[in-house]
Order: C-alpha cells, then structure tokens, then sequence
C-alpha cells in the first residue's frame, strides 16, 4: 500500500513523460521535413544547372549552322572609308575598304549595275546584295526582285563580271547560284539579311545612295 499522494505524483511523472516524447517525435518530424525539403531544393539547382549549362553550352545556332553548299568565305576584311575607285580580289566583292556612303538596301531592285563601294558598305550594315548576269533567266529575274523587295537588308542588281548566273553575296560569305528555285537562294537569304557576320549590325538601309 502507498503512501497518501504517490499515485498523484506517479501520474504527474508519466504525464511528463509522455509530453517529452511528444515533444520529441515533433522535434525528429520538423528535422525530416527540413532535411527532405533543402535535399529537394538541393537537388532541383542542380537539375536546372545542368539543364542551364546544355541550354546555354553552345552558341546562338546560327554560328554552328552547316555551310550553304557551294558558299565562300573571307575573313579580315578592310573597313575604311575611301573615296573614288576600289579593286577588290573578289567578284562581286563580299567586304573590304569602301565608300563614305552605302547603297539603299531596304529590298531595293536596281535596274543598272550599281557601284561596289557603295553596295559593301551595304554589306557592312547586314544587307544581303543580289547580282545577276544576263545567263539569269527573265523568269529568274522576275522572281528574284519579287523575293528582294519583300526582304528588309537586300538589294539586287544586274552585273557581267560574275561566274555564275546568280550570286548572293552577304559580308564576307558569298554563294553562286544558277537558278531561282535553288534552295540557297532563300538559305542565303535567311542566314544572312541582318545576319551575325554583319560588322555594323543594325545600321541603316535607307537614306542612302539611290542611283
């Protein structure tokens, strides 16, 4: 038999005791959700990392693009401004010294041949110059200046000294064609109309040289 008040007090103890396990268990459930929640946190940064470094690991596409079949490249092209007269090593030229003033590129379709200075410093500013000789068919022609005038940075042209029928020619690249309907036309055209290899991206088609 007990004395008077030890049941009280055995209850108060074990009332104690349970609150402290309780207490315990809540303790050991916040620490798992915490380690689970920063283990979640955790590995998601380094998911996206990963993914961030595959997104951004190369560069914009256009630079890694195949080659147009058929296309030429020149690097370290001169960039001066001369007045009069320029011989250039290519033909159309496709970039080096030339005038003060560019050629209106904004899908204009000359008539007469245009001067050279004047169309690379069109080059310069990301226009695309088309050229053709008279091997060039009528409907060629046609479709051609259909397909300039409908393109911000172009410009086309007639001219006799080229190789080929056709030739696109963009700043430092260059590609001859011999029809219309050859699928480099447009290639050509996409890839470089206000393209990456542009030295003065974004500058002016227009207020130009007209004639």
């Amino acid at each position: 038999m007990g004395y008077p008040g030890s049941n009280d007090k055995s209850a108060a103890r074990r009332a104690r005791a349970e609150e402290l396990r309780r207490a315990e268990r809540a303790r050991e459930h916040r620490r798992r959700v915490t380690t689970f929640a920063v283990s979640a946190a955790i590995l998601a940064a380094a998911v996206g990392g990963v993914g961030y470094l595959v997104s951004t690991g190369g560069d914009d596409g256009q630079s890694k693009a195949a080659p147009i079949v058929g296309e030429r490249t020149w690097s370290d092209l001169g960039r001066n401004h001369v007045t009069g007269d320029l011989t250039y090593p290519m033909t159309p030229p496709a970039g080096g010294d030339h005038d003060p003033v560019w050629q209106n590129c904004d899908g204009d379709v000359y008539p007469t041949p245009i001067r050279d200075e004047n169309a690379v410093h069109s080059l310069e500013h990301g226009a695309v110059w088309v050229t053709y000789t008279n091997k060039a068919t009528a409907a060629d022609v046609k479709a051609l200046g259909e397909r300039v005038t409908k393109t911000p940075y172009s410009l086309m042209s007639p001219r006799t000294d080229q190789a080929s029928p056709i030739v696109l020619t963009a700043w430092g690249h260059q590609v001859g064609v011999s029809s219309a309907s050859d699928s480099r036309v447009g290639a050509f055209l996409d890839r470089y109309a206000q393209g990456p290899q542009a030295p003065e991206p974004g500058a002016t088609c227009s207020v130009g040289n007209t004639s």
